[in-house]
């Protein structure tokens, strides 16, 4: 098959979506699938896809712009600058099927009528969320795909009677994220605190402020938040009130991202509506014990092993992460074993199977 995958962000951020578009390309290329990236960042040495740089302009200075529909956030006006540049690369005689998780603007270039030929099938995968699929109000009534992924059972409930659904989550290489060697040191991390250890943009629905406020009810414990965001201000005022001397904030590489993991004694993620999250699955293969919002969606993903709770309650994360921190080497195991469920191969080729499935039913 020939595929595209367009989403502004790739090559450029090192986050959920962008790590799991790039994942999932890689393994379809294995497969033996022609795959093409479209993204913003730069060309990048020795991947198996072939990849197409267009400009557009970062998200990052959008954060003081309105919030007017369709141009609901800064990741809108992003998606806006983007679609020009991908306009002008975008052929679809070359593709059997294209993917995004970007909605409304790359949505709809994908979908746009052709005058010649065929338009390639269309997949939405719901990294970011399903209510394109199901919302019916101002720019949402204009969705439509011809398959849509679901990162979790819930999204499938949702949309299996309306869309042409798949429950695919995201995965993990467990080749990179596997148990090693603290390196605190390396980030500059003291080496006799506990240390609590966030992976998160920074913005309010990732609840930052909650984990800094129950970390500080745990006189031995550091807080490390590997992330940014429109929130950075706050979050470091917060901080330098509640913690003092026991937070940092860290700027790590995707390739020291396993060693970051490595160098922490708990993982704390506070999202209550995370799509997927897949740093939850980094965490359990480095065999990180995971302190986090209590719900079905997530249990479906970390098993029932963790230190899950009402997150609400700041006296009850703190509990927990002291919990936590005392895991035994067989709840390690457990953990990593959970997380080859989720390999990249495996995905790739559930991804391979219902991408044929939907090109062929576009076909016929």
């Amino acid at each position: 098959m020939r595929i595209l995958f367009a989403l502004p962000g790739l090559h450029r951020y090192n986050r959920g979506a962008e790590i799991a578009f790039i994942s999932i390309a890689t393994e379809l290329t294995k497969l033996g699938n022609a795959v093409t990236l479209v993204g913003t960042g730069p060309v990048c040495a020795g991947t198996s896809y072939r990849y197409v740089r267009v400009p557009s302009i970062a998200r990052e200075n959008f954060e003081s712009f309105p919030s007017i529909p369709p141009l609901r956030n800064e990741y809108a006006y992003e998606e806006l600058t983007f679609v020009p540049g991908l306009l002008s690369q975008y052929r679809p005689a070359d593709y059997d099927v294209t993917l995004t998780c970007s909605y409304p603007f790359t949505n709809w270039l994908l979908r746009r009528p052709v005058l010649r030929g065929a338009r390639p099938a269309h997949v939405f995968v719901t990294e970011n969320g399903d209510w394109p699929a199901y919302e019916n109000r101002s720019e949402y009534r204009f969705f439509g795909c011809d398959g849509l992924v679901c990162t979790n059972p819930d999204f499938l409930e949702r949309n299996k009677d309306r869309w042409h659904c798949v429950l695919i989550p995201n995965g993990v290489d467990c080749n990179r994220f596997r148990p090693g060697v603290a390196r605190r040191q390396a980030f500059g991390l003291p080496a006799d605190r506990v240390i609590v250890l966030m992976v998160s943009a920074l913005i309010s629905s990732k609840r930052v402020a909650t984990g800094i406020a129950a970390v500080s009810r745990i006189a031995d414990a550091d807080l490390v938040v590997a992330g940014d965001g429109p929130l950075r201000h706050d979050i470091d005022a917060l901080a330098s009130r509640l913690l003092p001397g026991r937070f940092s904030r860290v700027t790590a590489a995707p390739e020291q991202m396993p060693a970051l993991y490595q160098s922490a004694d708990v993982f704390l993620h506070l999202s209550k509506d995370e799509s997927f999250g897949n740093i939850y699955l980094e965490a359990l293969a480095c065999g990180l014990p995971i302190v986090a919002h209590d719900s079905p969606r997530l249990r479906w993903i970390v098993g029932n092993g963790q230190f899950l709770t009402d997150t609400e309650n700041e006296a009850a994360i703190a509990r927990q992460i002291i919990r936590a921190r005392d895991v035994s080497p067989a709840q390690r195991q457990e953990s990593i074993n959970r997380a080859q469920e989720f390999s990249w191969p495996r995905i790739g080729e559930m991804y391979q199977r219902f991408l044929q499935n939907v090109a062929t039913s576009a076909v016929q």
